[in-house]
């Protein structure tokens, strides 16, 4: 034989009974034995509960409750029924309905409701779908009987979670079920006393008479019908990529279902464990798919780890004290003021040290175990020999689960590392020698990003997802979501590595998506967003979603935008961005974003800050890492200046030549910027700090490179009308060069503590001498490289060189979340 026991959400209503018996008639024809335990219709149990608190409280909303129930129920009954079946099981109905009323009714007149009085209440749920679920059944053709388990399963008087006397329910089960010559339609929940009382067997009762019927006739499976497809990794409605396991031993069941995993009921493995008997957790809406097994012994181990299961909202109480150490019985003394007072501990940890004791409750019990530890050991608080009890609210446990932990090293180091690189902090832990779990606690806030950020550690540690925040799709923004399209299905195939963009954002508009914004259109999804673009709404939003692995991408050179880099690492968020303005901006704000990075464990980044592309600031701190000495820096740092200068030849005009850099793309939207020797001040400043010198903006000494006059036009053309009249003096400059045989070059050095920038002349000798193109070349003197002195070269600006830097850092970092 084999029992079904199908949940509230597979007999929700009149439909999902209907799908509920094809699953029953599929068994019938496979020749299965089977005896099927139904829950109340999905919330009926709950409504019944409500209602009788509400009629204790005189309330009449309790009465609009009882017609809701009413009406669920003889609908069911209408629609599922034809007329031959139909006026016997309205009768039956319609007399327990009134039997319920009147029960309610009464509880409403005394005010008073006692736990028997609500045990017979809520047992109507059960007796309700049962019976119109074993009529609907009978229509069908199908051989069934209505069972109520009042008449087999006998308890005691603990009303509410009635404790089983499973002698007596055994030989009355046997018996039952020895001379059955039909399918049992089972009530779950209910029982009875010797008295003849109507008893519940507590939440999650319905699986609990499964495994009890199943026990008792040597079942050979228990099948578990519920609505997600078995035991899953982790709660899906946190984890979105959380999947079925197809194997647990009763003792990682057991753990799973105490810390959260709704699909099973702790007491229901309990009878099964007892007989070795196979539980099976199907999927009333999938009947497929094998579901999830639980037997006694483990099989074939795919994963480090089982599950990931968590109980939200906990409060962590901690006894500490110097009386405490080396004192024995101080254990004892606590958990039995708790079970006096019944109150259970979820968690327990202690130091070796003996000075401290923590332990979490759910947190209506956390001020009455305050008040039960304070009475206790009121003697040695008043002597001060323990301290006033610390009770921290808000936190959530987290545990992972599996039996094969203990054959594997590295658990907790993976478990930890997860969450430090998600700036997650640990409030408390506790593992068992048996290693079947660790637990820890946490701030409820990160319970989320925290399961997100395991989960992706232990069952998908083959692909690794970065959530990407973007502000400015601009021309670099633009170039770099087309770069990550084009390589998507090459990095999820071959690096494992999924980018998903929560969050994008121009100058105008912002639109976020937790599931992930489609990347094709991007541009195009911000025209017609609704959400007006704000920087602080923008991080306020992104840190309120608090997603693991996230990554904020600055496209802009904006300060305002730059502003927020200290408030998105402190939210344990990593920063990528060729945004030079935070980091060019005054030294004690450098130093605070690399300070909050480091702290908060998360990564800062701005390679494409001096060289695009090039590996400049990664080889600068090699070099220093490794032991070297930084004597000289000498750059040509700017792309732009880089290509006007390697251009600027007769007979064209300088004014020429920076419209064709400006037409490019290779310049700012004012030319200015760059001619002002600005932005190579910012990166010389930025190379300058890398290598621990800690200069400020004034420090720099900067040749102009513009005459005055070129500097006052408001508008760009009016720029280009001066500049036009100053190519004079720039033709003077580079015949003077020309005749030596020389190149003019806008070069930023920094030598010791001394930096500068001016427009120079170098020779044929020189290595800045056949630059190209846009190039920009970066020459270090050190203590290993004195006489050949390193030389870095190639492409310093364009939009597809800064978003490949950009982009290469971005990967980057899922290295460092491996």
């Amino acid at each position: 034989m084999i029992v079904l026991k199908f949940g509230g959400t597979s007999v929700l209503d009149a439909d999902r009974i209907k799908h509920v018996a094809t699953i029953l008639k599929s068994y019938h024809a496979k020749k299965i034995k089977i005896a099927a335990v139904f829950s109340a219709f999905g919330g009926v149990t709950d409504q019944l509960i409500e209602a009788s608190r509400m009629a204790a409280a005189n309330d009449q909303h309790a009465f609009i409750t009882l017609k809701e129930i009413e009406k669920r129920h003889i609908d069911a009954v209408k629609k599922l029924l034809n007329k031959n079946l139909l006026d016997k099981t309205l009768a039956h109905v319609n007399l327990s309905l009134k039997e319920l009323t009147d029960m309610i009714h009464g509880v409403f007149l005394v005010r008073e409701l006692s736990d028997r009085s609500l045990d017979f209440i809520a047992s109507f749920g059960e007796r309700l779908s049962a019976y119109i679920i074993s009529q609907y059944l009978k229509e069908q053709r199908i051989n069934v009987d209505f069972t109520d388990t009042r008449d087999l399963i006998k308890t005691d008087k603990h009303f509410g979670s009635a404790h089983v006397d499973f002698t007596k329910t055994n030989v009355n089960l046997k018996k039952y079920f020895r001379d059955l010559k039909s399918t049992a339609i089972v009530t779950g929940f209910i029982g009875s006393s010797k008295e003849g009382e109507t008893t519940t067997l507590g939440r999650g009762g319905s699986d609990y008479t499964a495994a009890i019927i199943g026990a008792a006739l040597d079942a050979k499976e228990i099948h578990i019908w519920t609505d997600v497809d078995g035991v899953l990794t982790a709660d899906p409605r946190k984890v979105k990529k959380a999947f079925p396991l197809l194997h647990l031993t009763y003792e990682e069941a057991m753990e799973m279902s105490h810390f959260g995993a709704k699909v099973i009921h702790p007491p229901t493995i309990q009878p099964a464990l007892a007989k070795g008997i196979p539980l099976r957790i199907k999927n009333t809406f999938n009947p497929d798919y094998d579901g999830t097994l639980i037997t006694q012994k483990s099989k074939g181990q795919e994963f480090m780890i089982k599950g990931i299961s968590s109980i939200d909202k906990i409060s962590l109480l901690t006894m500490m004290g110097s009386g405490m150490i080396g004192v024995a019985g101080i254990s004892a003394r606590l958990f039995g003021a708790l079970a006096k007072n019944k109150i259970s501990a979820i968690l327990i940890t202690q130091g070796s040290s003996e000075h401290s004791i923590s332990f979490a409750v759910v947190p209506a019990d956390a001020e009455h175990a305050q008040h039960a530890i304070r009475e206790e050991f009121s003697l040695e608080m008043k002597a001060k020999l323990i301290n006033e009890i610390k009770v921290e609210k808000n936190l959530s446990i987290i545990a992972i689960i599996g039996e094969n932990m203990k054959h594997v090293p590295g658990i907790s180091g993976r478990l930890f590392g997860a969450l430090g690189k998600n700036g997650i902090n640990v409030v408390a832990t506790a593992q068992g020698s048996s290693e079947l779990n660790i637990s820890v606690v946490i701030n409820d806030q990160n319970l989320s990003k925290a399961l997100n950020a395991i989960h992706e550690s232990f069952f998908l540690s083959g692909t690794k997802t970065l959530n990407i925040f973007m502000v400015g799709v601009g021309l670099i923004g633009k170039t770099l979501i087309e770069q990550i399209n084009k390589q998507a299905a090459y990095l999820k195939q071959n690096k494992a590595l999924e980018l998903n963009f929560i969050g994008v954002a121009n100058s105008k508009k912002m639109f976020f998506n937790e599931n992930g914004i489609a990347r094709k259109n991007i541009s195009q999804q911000l025209e017609y967003a609704k959400q007006t673009m704000s920087m602080k709404s923008f991080v306020k939003e992104m840190c309120a979603l608090n997603l693991p692995n996230s990554v904020f991408v600055d496209n802009t050179a904006n300060a305002d935008v730059a502003s927020f880099y200290n408030e998105i690492l402190e939210s344990s968020i990593s920063v990528v961005t060729p945004n030079k303005v935070a980091n060019s901006g005054t030294y004690a704000q450098y130093l605070k974003l690399k300070n909050s990075a480091a702290k908060r464990n998360v990564k800062f980044l701005y390679e494409t800050n001096v060289g695009a592309g090039l590996p400049v600031i990664t080889t600068l701190n090699d070099l220093m890492t490794s032991g070297d000495k930084i004597l000289k820096i000498e750059a040509v740092l700017s792309g732009t200046l880089s290509f006007i200068f390697n251009n600027y030849k007769h007979p064209k005009k300088f004014s020429d030549i920076v419209k064709e850099a400006q037409e490019k793309g290779y310049t700012e939207p004012d030319p200015r910027t760059d001619l002002s020797g600005l932005d190579v001040m910012r990166k010389l400043l930025i190379l300058a700090r890398e290598c621990g010198i800690g200069l400020e903006s004034n420090d720099i000494t900067i040749q102009k490179l513009l005459p005055p006059e070129c500097m006052k036009p408001k508008t760009i053309p009016d720029f280009y009308i001066a500049l036009q009249k100053a190519d004079t003096h720039f033709e003077k400059m580079r015949d003077a060069a020309e005749q030596k045989g020389n190149m003019l070059r806008f070069i930023a050095s920094l030598d010791g503590t001394k930096a500068s920038i001016s427009l120079q002349e170098v020779n044929q000798s020189h290595p800045f001498y056949n630059l190209s193109g846009s190039d920009n070349i970066i020459s270090f003197t050190t203590e290993r490289y004195k006489e050949r002195p390193l030389v870095i070269k190639g492409p310093g600006a364009g939009a597809e060189v800064t978003a490949a830097g950009v982009f290469a850092e971005i990967i980057g970092i899922s290295n460092y979340l491996s």
